[in-house]
């Protein structure tokens, strides 16, 4: 079975939708039930779980291996990017970044990880982005959150491989995603904007989807280790 977080929207739903028509049964986790019940995908067990609460997770896994199996790939995938200005900023943006995209990861790893151990058979696919790679204006906090990721998932690899666990992380520039919905400064997001025009706008989640699918369906004695997939006009 595979778990994907923040599945309502986004890459979350674009890898649900490929490793649906791939014939994989699911757990799909979100703060927006209905938002997954619109997706309508068979052999679906949808949970209403902010990845903040960790007991929501654990509890959403255990119900969903009830019916459908072990998790054998956690996805991840939920977060936030409250993009701005470090020093008109709220720190309440800062928190809020902090517990999704590092604590919430965390939360999603401890929900499958021992079962991986036990069965010596799983992959943990990473969310990350290309912000946990280099730094960018008014990225200060949400670059860090990412940079954790990486750093978490290199240190997961290590101790995870003698178990033939895979710890995959993948690394998106600019894709066409409801991200900067949680962009509240208005001067950080006109940038955003610009420079996504300049490029020529984002690619599509749908590829990002299709080489998660692909590095899943490497044997289990292969890894990619990390995917970064970015617009071929995004120069940094």
């Amino acid at each position: 079975m595979i778990a994907i977080t923040g599945a309502s929207s986004g890459i979350g739903e674009a890898v649900a939708r490929a490793f649906s028509v791939a014939g994989h049964p699911l757990l799909l986790m979100a703060r927006r039930l209905d938002r997954l019940e619109k997706l309508g995908l068979p052999n679906a067990v949808l949970r209403q779980a902010d990845v903040r609460d960790r007991d929501a997770i654990v509890a959403a896994v255990k119900a969903a291996e009830g019916e459908h199996g072990p998790v054998d790939m956690m996805f991840a995938n939920a977060g936030i990017a409250r993009l701005g200005d470090i020093a008109r900023q709220p720190p309440e943006d800062w928190d809020e970044m902090i517990d999704i995209n590092t604590k919430g990861v965390m939360n999603s790893v401890y929900a499958v990880m021992n079962g991986m151990i036990e069965r010596k058979h799983g992959t943990l696919m990473m969310m990350s982005s290309i912000a946990g790679r280099k730094v960018y204006p008014d990225h200060t906090v949400y670059c860090g959150t990412k940079f954790f990721v990486h750093a978490v998932s290199e240190s997961l690899r290590e101790y995870l491989s003698p178990h033939d666990v895979r710890v995959i992380v993948i690394s998106p520039g600019i894709i066409d995603t409801e991200v900067l919905d949680g962009v509240r400064d208005e001067t950080t997001l006109a940038n955003y904007k610009a420079n996504k025009a300049a490029i020529g706008g984002g690619i599509s989640a749908d590829i990002v989807a299709e080489l998660i699918l692909d590095a899943y369906q490497k044997p289990q004695r292969a890894i990619v280790q990390e995917i970064v997939i970015t617009p071929t006009r995004q120069k940094y």
